[in-house]
């Protein structure tokens, strides 16, 4: 069973997706069919037939086909109070380089077998270590995909994409100078807007962001085209929040916060049109939930 690799990843670059997201990726020993996807299958949940309740959308969403417009007016303000939020957020105590950043979090993942149409896994446990400075190799805890403990390699240093904790801090902290940031580090999918909102989606799932760049981060989403607000969505750990999404290739991707203190919760994919690979309008795609997020001292050890 093979969880599709996306295409046009150049090698060697965009670290956060090659070392944190493609230490899930199965992928295939033959050339991928017409029918499959473009972009990276998403976490996804089980539950039954899969079939998702449609989410309140606060705006008219865009088809995939339409040129996005500007974020609309709620998507801004919701993502400036996400922004203040993440800039008065704590920030662990002694993050030192020879320190790992803890993850631990619900993922579910759309894999295919053979030239079979794709389906969702049970959303399952993951964990993650990441070494604060990169010089450290990480490591990976996921059963379900891979072997138990499988170290990643480390970051490669001066990368202007490397996404560890002290690189991270270097970041812009001017909304317009992070959105360049993030426009130039992000690649892989069929649009610019779309690849870049996906970065702040993976560098909200699966990094320790610095309070001034996490508040950056959140400001330049609000720049991206096609951002709009849904009111109430659901993530793989059953929390209710309320999500900033955008619309490409046929899904939905929704990045969902807590309602009262705007914390990132995690992430639903969700197709709106029937899609050539077997999913059809209303099925979620893809899930995610953050559970924890430390500092811990060695590799392999939990808070």
């Amino acid at each position: 069973m093979t969880q599709l690799p996306e295409h046009g990843l150049p090698p060697g670059r965009h670290r956060l997706l090659k070392e944190h997201l493609m230490t899930e990726i199965r992928r295939t020993d033959r050339p991928a069919p017409a029918r499959k996807p473009s972009g990276w299958l998403r976490p996804a949940l089980v539950a039954g037939a899969a079939v998702a309740v449609l989410a309140t959308l606060s705006v008219t969403v865009p088809s995939s086909g339409e040129s996005a417009p500007a974020a609309s007016k709620e998507a801004v303000a919701l993502l400036e109070d996400i922004a203040l939020a993440a800039e008065h957020a704590d920030v662990p105590h002694g993050i030192r380089d020879d320190r790992f950043v803890y993850l631990r979090s619900k993922v579910g993942w759309t894999v295919q077998e053979g030239d079979g149409p794709a389906k969702l896994e049970p959303v399952h446990q993951r964990e993650v270590w990441l070494s604060v400075d990169g010089s450290r190799e990480g490591m990976l805890h996921d059963p379900v995909v891979r072997s138990d403990h499988e170290l990643l390699e480390k970051q490669t240093p001066g990368l202007p994409d490397n996404t560890n904790y002290r690189h991270l801090q270097t970041l812009p902290t001017d909304p317009d100078e992070m959105h360049d940031w993030l426009h130039d580090n992000s690649a892989g999918h069929r649009s610019k807007d779309e690849a870049t909102f996906a970065l702040v989606g993976a560098l909200a799932r699966e990094s320790l962001m610095p309070p001034a760049q996490g508040a950056a981060l959140y400001r330049a989403a609000a720049k991206i085209p096609g951002v709009f607000v849904i009111d109430d969505t659901v993530d793989a750990a059953g929390r209710h929040g309320v999500a900033v999404a955008r619309v490409d290739a046929g899904q939905r991707v929704e990045l969902i916060f807590d309602k009262r203190t705007k914390e990132f919760l995690g992430e639903r994919t969700v197709a709106v049109e029937d899609l050539p690979w077997g999913f059809e309008k209303g099925e979620v795609t893809g899930r995610t939930a953050v559970l924890e997020r430390a500092v811990v001292d060695e590799r392999g050890r939990r808070p």
